[in-house]
């Protein structure tokens, strides 16, 4: 019975199944699970069989302990959304949580191979399902038990939905492939999702330059990898062919330092190279770069039709009335449409609504066409821009002659808004509001939008307003969207203030204030620092830092302890073949450059807010002088 209630492998992208998910009997030992599960949906935007559906399911998970789960589904939620494209593509997701109690608490072989099996209703298991040739961080689901679960959510398939199982652990693991998988309390948890997310759904590649933990990976001796973020080609080359991410050469990297060719990756040491010197494919902790960015924009994009809906074309129609389509809607920008008659242009300005008595037609036949189209400057390739996941067109045979029955509704004359953004939660200021409306055969439905009662001027398309074009003041604003003529009304509460973000710092050898400069903290050894977001509002808030204008980095406490603070040394800290915490330029593994930067380093920190605001980057001076002697 189906309940609906309210409301990585670090090493390798392989896929998500365990030993058992070969063949049919899986799933016959999941029929008491399938009873048993409770499908909740999290986020709603639009129809299940109409948006791309991101589906999480807990494994290991008792009935008691079903309150961790959600509270771990939430902390994985906050900081997908607080990445880029997952920000602004936010509103073609659906998230749905297949709630099942488990038999016993716990997964598989967890944290090690002589831990026990256990009673739980996805088999989930660290070592690749208990096996003792792979590595303890392959965390493995039965891929038929989780695909069964998945097909409890009404308007879902594999076509239209990515599947996250998370495990009741506090080991650090994960995989991606088929499905995606990760542990669900440890520390770089909620960082290890969106990682596995791109193996599975953007096809992404690992970037480490390591297949086992502490080893360096040796030479590349393959051909050029088909992989979109991996090349043998040089700089030159890649801009004489016009090859890989030629167009994002010498751009600041999203994920820090500068997009061109950086040594390592697919699990080699040398003999290969990827855009970043770091982006989360290969450190979590850090964003996808522009290039993976763009794969992954394409990735969500083709999940949905950026049409959602238009006027029914399977017949020649009139010029006696209105043609429409409706749209999908970016958080992050306004979708583009461009009506063309005949070829032609018309001046509609994006528009979602052409009035054919409004143009003089000659007698016959004539094409109209409404083209729908993703300007986002996440993508560059002209190739991705054209695809049918960035740019979809409908078209329609008109002739005069053809007269549109006075009955025909299609979607009601009634003026009424049909979709629009969520109005029970705040939206943030940098975000795009919609609202949809019905559409009449013969008018032309328009939408009045208004801030804090005062008229808000939004021509051309009026189903969208981009409040990050009205520099909004800091704090809370009633945003109103209404049809004139008519009571229809919609009521948005716009979160303009962003979370406020502090921090604390282990005890420094002196503190020094200047005027015109950040405070400045001396060290001649390792420090803390934690770091605390505060918001009027419920919700939970990311927090991030930068040292030395370096990308962002999500705050998480420490890899070991997510209640301890971050900490920062001359050389880095080796946590299981991995290096966290180097004061000036990072390092990934023990490999890398290991001399400490000395001197003054800026940290500059943020947060991110439940709606989306960013703060404004504060920062203060951190300076490491070298030990003296005792």
């Amino acid at each position: 019975m189906v309940r609906l209630t309210a409301g990585c492998l670090l090493t390798a992208g392989l896929v998500g199944a365990g030993p058992a998910a070969a063949g049919s009997a899986a799933v016959v030992g999941s029929t008491d699970a399938v009873e048993a599960a409770t499908v909740v949906p999290v986020q709603t935007t639009g129809p299940a069989d109409k948006r791309f559906n991101l589906v999480l399911m807990g494994d290991g998970y008792t009935a008691q302990e079903m309150p961790a789960f959600r509270a771990d589904v939430e902390k994985h939620l906050n900081v997908l959304w607080s990445i880029e494209p997952f920000a602004s593509y936010r509103s073609y997701i659906n998230v749905w949580a297949v709630e099942v109690p488990s038999p016993e608490s716990g997964v598989d072989c967890d944290p090690g191979l002589d831990a026990p099996r256990r009673d739980t209703p996805l088999d989930m298991g660290f070592w690749g399902g208990c096996d003792p040739g792979s590595v303890q961080r392959l965390l493995t689901v039965d891929s038929a038990k989780a695909a069964a679960l998945a097909d409890l959510v009404p308007g879902t398939s594999g076509a239209n939905r990515q599947v996250v199982a998370l495990a009741h652990s506090d080991t650090y693991g994960g995989a991606g492939g088929g499905y995606a998988t990760a542990s669900g309390g440890n520390a770089l948890s909620s960082l290890i999702t969106p990682h596995e997310i791109g193996h599975s759904l953007g096809k992404l590649q690992d970037e480490y330059d390591y297949y086992a933990r502490g080893v360096p990976g040796g030479a590349y001796s393959g051909p050029e990898p088909s992989s979109a973020h991996h090349t043998l080609l040089t700089e030159e080359q890649m801009r004489e062919r016009r090859a890989k991410w030629w167009r994002w050469l010498g751009e600041k990297s999203e994920a820090g330092g500068v997009i061109g060719r950086h040594e390592g990756g697919m699990y080699s040491t040398r003999g290969v190279w990827r855009p970043s010197k770091h982006s989360i494919m290969k450190t979590l902790g850090y964003g996808f770069d522009q290039v993976e960015r763009e794969v992954m924009v394409q990735a969500i994009s083709a999940k949905v039709n950026l049409v959602q809906a238009h006027t029914p074309n399977g017949t020649p129609i009139g010029a006696d009335r209105t043609v429409w389509v409706d749209t999908l809607h970016p958080l992050g920008g306004e979708l583009d449409v461009v009506w063309r008659l005949d070829g032609r242009t018309l001046g509609t300005g994006g528009a979602r609504t052409v009035d054919l008595r409004a143009l003089t037609l000659s007698p016959g036949n004539h094409t109209l066409t409404a083209t729908v189209s993703d300007p986002t400057p996440f993508v560059r390739d002209p190739a991705i821009r054209g695809s049918a996941a960035l740019t979809r067109t409908v078209s329609w045979t008109v002739n005069r002659a053809l007269t549109t029955p006075e009955d025909d509704a299609e979607g009601g004359v009634e003026a009424a808004f049909t979709g629009h953004t969520p109005t029970t939660s705040p939206v943030a200021a940098r975000s795009v509001v919609h609202a949809d409306t019905t559409h009449p055969t013969r008018a032309t439905l328009a939408v009045r939008w208004l801030l804090d009662g005062r008229t808000v001027d939004n021509p051309g398309n009026d189903r969208d307003l981009d409040l990050r074009s009205l520099r909004l003041s800091p704090g809370t604003h009633l945003l109103t969207a209404r049809i004139p003529g008519t009571d229809a009304e919609l009521r948005w509460t716009v979160d303009a203030r962003p979370a406020t973000e502090s921090y604390e710092l282990s005890e420094p050898l002196r503190t020094v204030h200047r005027p015109g400069r950040p405070v400045e903290y001396v060290y001649d050894r390792e420090f803390t620092m934690r770091l605390a977001a505060r918001d009027d509002r419920p919700g939970a808030v990311v927090s991030q830092f930068r040292v030395d204008g370096d990308g962002w980095y999500t705050y998480y406490g420490w890899p070991t302890d997510a209640d301890a603070p971050f900490r920062f040394s001359p050389g880095g800290t080796v946590i299981d073949g991995l290096v966290y915490g180097k004061l000036g330029r990072t390092r990934a593994v023990p490999w890398d450059d290991a001399t400490p930067d000395y001197g003054t380093h800026t940290v500059e920190y943020r947060s991110i807010d439940a709606a989306g605001n960013v703060s404004a980057p504060e920062s203060f001076l951190v300076t490491l002088v070298a030990p003296q002697d005792d």
